[in-house]
């Protein structure tokens, strides 16, 4: 066999594999539910769009109840901004809540714990590169998927690449022994 012979075999070979590479992924595009992530990505839209409606709610009758008290302007309008001190603003010593907040060791809620749960048995898995909680198989799904991922990551029972921590799995184990679930 000669050079250009054997060139044009290994050509070929190449072209082949990479033709039939070029198959698979197009394949396994198109087994792709893009109506799943459409009504996923609809219903995520629709809490955070109901999340902010509240929000706004709760400002107007926050800026309504101070216009009948008086208040020429929002009492927030001279206010600093959050976090920055204000002329009569306790220095962190003398603040009894500088370190209230979640707590990596507190007793998981019930939905907590369904989720840890069945994030941990592979039931719903963390979409990658988001915060949403998607369910696996045939199981009901979570009912707050986003404020979940959310109150996990927070207390540290779940780590930004969507896996069950240390503390997530003591915590886990935890609401089973309270719940009675536990071995």
């Amino acid at each position: 066999m000669s050079d250009d012979d054997q060139d044009r075999s290994n050509f070929e070979q190449v072209a082949k594999a990479l033709a039939e590479e070029v198959t698979r992924a197009i394949e396994r595009f198109s087994e792709i539910d893009v109506d799943e992530i459409a009504r996923t990505a609809s219903a995520e839209a629709e809490r955070a769009r109901l999340w902010i409606d509240d929000i706004g709610r709760w400002l107007r009758e926050q800026a309504g109840v101070a216009a009948s008290a008086g208040f020429a302007n929002a009492p927030w309008d001279d206010a600093p901004a959050p976090g920055a001190p204000g002329p009569h603003s306790a220095t962190p010593a003398d603040d009894p809540l500088t370190h209230a907040g979640p707590h990596p060791l507190d007793l998981p809620t019930a939905d907590q714990g369904l989720a840890l749960a069945a994030l941990d048995s592979g039931r719903w898995r963390i979409e990658p590169g988001t915060s949403t909680l998607a369910a696996q198989g045939d199981g009901p799904g979570p009912r707050d998927a986003l404020g979940l991922v959310r109150e996990l990551r927070v207390r540290d029972w779940l780590s930004t690449e969507g896996e069950i921590t240390l503390a997530g799995r003591n915590a886990l184990a935890r609401w089973l022994e309270s719940s009675g679930s536990g071995a």
